[in-house]
């Protein structure tokens, strides 16, 4: 029987905060390895554990992936998450993109000099709001149906649930306008394995405080 994945990051949520997210969806227990100082990174690349000198890289099925998509990609595949044919799986990469490309925004926001934080904050509360809210309100209002493609869970579900809450640590009603959406995150939010990891205890991450964001940017020499 194969081992548990072993995840390799930071302890906080960053890129491998999704490939979190999926596992746990998928009902699958994973271990994790914390990157915590620059000299464990070091390590990682000096094993040639790091195809491109990067994490995250998660140890799975005998294989040392790296690759944020393609890592997810591969958990989605597996885990019957990625639709049933190849038009539902573009419809997938197309949803996981513009939560990813939200996410980004929200994930790099603690990151930025102070006198851009405003400004960078207010964008994300306008694009959540006219950019990619209003498509999966869209979405989910004219097919009438539980989750956003082919009418069975899949990492796209997923990935909007985690946009969701993200954005709302942001903005605590920013769902106010999307009663599809507000639906949408308590139907998928209340799924057992969801469920199980939005409880207190469980390996979701909590948002970068000041003393994570100064750890990450030691690590990494940013």
């Amino acid at each position: 029987m194969a081992g548990k994945p072993k995840l390799h990051y930071t302890k906080g949520r960053g890129k491998m905060e999704s490939i979190r997210w999926l596992l746990a969806a998928a009902g699958v227990e994973f271990e994790e390895e914390y990157v915590e100082t620059k000299e464990d990174l070091e390590k990682l690349r000096n094993d040639g554990a790091l195809l491109f000198q990067q994490v995250p890289m998660v140890e799975i099925d005998g294989m040392k992936m790296v690759q944020t998509r393609a890592i997810l990609s591969y958990i989605a595949g597996k885990h019957n998450l990625y639709g049933k044919d190849l038009r539902e799986r573009a419809l997938i990469d197309m949803y996981v993109e513009g939560t990813t490309d939200l996410m980004g925004m929200i994930m790099f926001l603690p990151f930025q000099p102070p006198e851009a934080k405003e400004k960078n904050f207010a964008l994300i509360i306008e694009r959540a709001t006219t950019r990619y809210f209003p498509v999966y309100e869209k979405v989910l209002k004219e097919h009438s149906q539980q989750f956003l493609v082919g009418n069975q869970f899949s990492w796209a579900d997923v990935h909007l649930l985690e946009a969701i809450l993200m954005a709302e640590e942001c903005k605590s009603d920013i769902l106010s306008p999307f009663p599809q959406l507000q639906a949408f995150k308590g139907r998928i939010s209340n799924i057992p394995t969801i469920k199980k990891f939005l409880q207190p205890g469980s390996q979701r991450k909590s948002p970068a405080d000041d003393k994570s964001v100064a750890q990450v940017k030691k690590i990494f020499n940013i």
